[in-house]
């Protein structure tokens, strides 16, 4: 099985070498996502991170895509996403940061969830987060050397993309090279080579120009007219001054009209006003598939398709495409 569905990876690949249409939503028939459910231990911090790992069945070691839930998700959350992108030759994997998952709000009175949710938007959950990120990526790469784990020789290490919504895209923000207090890059890891930021968020304080102005890898905004959230007051002021204050040079702005901010989850969140477009999640997986394939993978025909036509074949007449 994996090498029948390895050689429809490489039959699709130089379909595209060959200059023919680029497809980000094609799938090949036979290829299907497996799931392994494993944990990192941070023995110096002296904490466990569960994770979910999306593999592709190929038998040569996969591009590595990380994904950092929203407050109060888990690593179960935004399968579609797992799903597809490992079905396109990626090794996916979700993170769950403790202090800030499901375990706020699970065994707590639906009366006091608010609450408790809005106290897990902390500076110390924020830490937590951005440090759990290198050292899953710590863990990985052991598993990925070794010679008898189900990771074992399955990861490219060399090609890693960062992505997350919510407070996962203010997580994957600061990990991909946003710059704090005078523009100092914290938290950046030098191995991630892009990032997808999914309800993308300006600082409560400061020069979005002084935070932004200084990401040097490609990185792919997605959001939403109506991606607003209670916790934390994110309105969409400070969504949309991100993009302007991204340096040019590889960098893309989705606005999905209507969209709020559970659209790029799997189910509406409370507090919800409309129904869900189902061609939401469609111009997400295109874009975003496109995306890793054209800077992770390098693939010029995704990168073309990306700036041309191609990217407004997946979108509403009222949805908004920008690339600098």
């Amino acid at each position: 099985m994996f090498r029948q569905s390895f050689a429809c990876f490489l039959l699709l690949a130089a379909t595209l070498a060959h200059g023919e249409e680029y497809r980000p939503l094609e799938l090949a028939e036979q290829s299907q996502a497996q799931t392994v459910d494993l944990s990192v231990e941070d023995s110096k911090r002296g904490r466990i991170i569960p994770i979910r790992v999306y593999l592709p069945e190929m038998d040569e070691a996969a591009p590595l895509l990380l994904f950092s839930h929203g407050l109060g998700g888990s690593r179960e959350g935004c399968s579609y996403l797992g799903e597809h992108w490992s079905r396109h030759g990626y090794a996916v994997v979700f993170l769950q940061h403790p202090g800030s998952d499901e375990s706020v709000w699970r065994d707590v009175p639906v009366g006091q969830r608010m609450r408790a949710m809005e106290a897990a938007a902390s500076g110390k959950n924020f830490l937590l987060r951005v440090r759990d990120i290198p050292a899953v990526l710590d863990q990985l790469e052991i598993w990925n050397n070794s010679e008898d784990h189900v990771l074992a020789k399955r990861l490219d290490m060399d090609k890693v993309g960062m992505s997350g919504h919510s407070f996962g895209a203010v997580s994957t923000q600061a990990v991909s090279g946003q710059g704090f207090g005078s523009g100092r890059k914290l938290f950046t890891d030098e191995r991630i080579v892009a990032a997808l930021v999914m309800s993308p968020s300006s600082p409560k304080r400061g020069d979005p120009q002084v935070a932004f102005g200084k990401v040097s890898i490609p990185w792919m905004l997605m959001t939403g007219t109506r991606d607003t959230s209670p916790i934390g007051k994110a309105d969409m002021a400070s969504r949309l001054a991100v993009f302007p204050a991204l340096p040019p040079g590889d960098k893309y702005e989705l606005l999905l009209y209507g969209a709020e901010h559970s659209a790029f989850s799997e189910r509406p969140l409370p507090g919800d006003s409309g129904p869900r477009n189902p061609r939401h999640h469609r111009a997400i997986l295109a874009l975003s598939t496109a995306f890793w394939d054209a800077y992770i993978r390098g693939n010029h025909a995704a990168g073309k398709w990306l700036k041309g036509k191609g990217a407004e074949s997946v979108l509403d007449d009222r949805d908004r495409w920008q690339v600098k």
